[in-house]
């Protein structure tokens, strides 16, 4: 009865103002405008989070927590966790969150931000974030990049990675298909010292190296280098797949390995003319002195960002123009607010960006409406063009999402999509529930305060 009388006061309100402008526009009409698209069965200012549950999707490409808000207008926000994390790094977070607003979303990321850091230890932070976006989109009507200032681009360009072979020509025709059956207009591949170093030559490093050594240490540390043989052979992969597609799409490469700085200097300067669009995560993005000393000494473009979380560092980056581009992941770096602000802090010091992303279609909207509303955004990865079901896990958007390279930015409110309940199910983690109760996370309480 509140909520109606509230309503009953703004058509109040609304006809008074209507009736002051001499006539501009009708009563009536001032009713429709204002009440256009909007969820009259919600009253934002008092929704209330009551709680947090998750549902784990295998295989969509990877592990993918999906987390779902819910509050206490029968409203829910959907988000997601990032690929391969745990949900525990969103459940520990719901104990901060219950009883609040969600429509305040900044405040509350503000709350919680302190508990993520790079890489997947953000997913928590990150997929709440994104919830509480598809909750103030769903009640105030309005599609999430409107919220953010409204959209630059109506339909957002996909690239993807592709399946590697040890033959040079079945690579380059896998990527052809990329280009014609799936219609990429941009397109990448992951080419690393691992597809030549069965070739004697080809890399120098320390025998014994164990497999965590190889994987876990900064790639400084690992005293790995490419040979000049290695860069040749690695070479005719790059000549292979530009033979075969052309030179006119954009080509980017991937998963070089944990190799030196030098490796790193010898290998842009040899693909220089394969034109590529970028090398990527050569070395950890921490390393901003030696990440400038190889972008300064490369005519090949350098990418990196998708482990990084917040902003200050993607600026620190962009500031000192250590790399050519940067490469954030939504899910990563702090949600769809904090990823707009880097592109936009990026636009300043003239730093393209394009969006990592790997995960269902529900961090994939996020990261499209993201993209839509960043002017300087290039291109949005997806890792899930080979799973046949990928599409089906939600309803509410265009099928196929992806379609001859792009994905059309939704315009329903909020995120823009629902679950597929069904589907979804099909495609649990064996023994999870789906969104079962978690009671146990309802009490958890802490000092949270980072100042005394």
């Amino acid at each position: 009865m509140e909520n109606r009388r509230h309503l009953v006061n703004r058509r109040g309100a609304l006809k008074t103002s209507a009736a002051a402008l001499g006539g501009a526009f009708l009563a009536d009409e001032a009713d429709a405008f204002a009440f256009q698209g909007v969820n009259t069965n919600s009253s934002p200012s008092a929704l209330k989070i009551t709680d947090l549950r998750v549902a784990v999707v295998a295989k969509a490409p990877m592990t993918c927590p999906i987390i779902r808000v819910d509050t206490n207008q029968g409203v829910y926000g959907l988000g997601e966790v990032r690929d391969g994390a745990s949900p525990t790094y969103a459940l520990m977070l719901k104990s901060r969150i219950l009883g609040e607003n969600p429509c305040n979303v900044d405040r509350l990321f503000r709350k919680i931000k302190q508990f993520g850091g790079p890489a997947r230890q953000g997913g928590g932070v990150c997929a709440i974030e994104m919830a509480l976006w598809d909750i103030a989109g769903k009640v105030h009507g309005v599609p999430v990049y409107q919220m953010l200032g409204g959209k630059f681009r109506d339909r957002i360009r996909i690239y993807a990675d592709t399946t590697e072979s040890r033959d040079p020509k079945v690579y380059a025709q896998r990527m052809k298909a990329r280009k014609e059956e799936m219609g990429l207009t941009w397109l990448k591949m992951d080419l690393g010292i691992d597809l030549v170093s069965d070739q004697p030559g080809t890399v120098t490093r320390p025998s014994g190296l164990s497999r965590e050594e190889q994987t876990l240490l900064p790639h400084p540390f690992v005293a790995t280098e490419v040979t000049d043989k290695g860069i040749d052979r690695m070479s005719e992969f790059v000549a292979a797949v530009r033979e075969t597609v052309g030179m006119e799409v954009p080509l980017s490469m991937d998963h070089l390995g944990h190799i030196g700085v030098k490796s790193c200097i010898r290998l842009g300067r040899a693909f220089e003319k394969y034109n590529l669009s970028w090398m990527e995560d050569l070395i950890p993005w921490q390393y901003t002195d030696l990440w400038k000393r190889i972008t300064d000494s490369i005519p090949t473009p350098t990418l990196t960002g998708e482990d990084i979380y917040l902003k200050e560092e993607f600026i620190k980056l962009c500031q000192n123009h250590a790399v050519s581009k940067i490469h954030p992941d939504l899910a990563t770096a702090g949600g769809i607010l904090e990823t707009k602000k880097i592109g936009d802090a990026a636009m300043e010091y003239g730093v393209p960006m394009a969006m990592h992303f790997a995960g269902t279609p529900v961090s994939c909207m996020a990261n499209v409406h993201c993209a839509a509303a960043t002017q300087n955004f290039l291109a949005l990865e997806n890792h899930s063009l080979d799973v046949p079901w990928w599409s089906d896990l939600v309803e509410g958007v265009e099928k196929p999402i992806v379609n001859r390279g792009y994905i059309t930015v939704p315009e329903k409110p909020g995120l823009g999509v629902t679950l597929n309940d069904d589907v979804v199910r099909q495609h649990l983690v064996p023994g999870t529930g789906y969104f079962a109760p978690t009671t146990q996370w309802d009490n958890e309480h802490s000092w949270d305060r980072l100042w005394s």
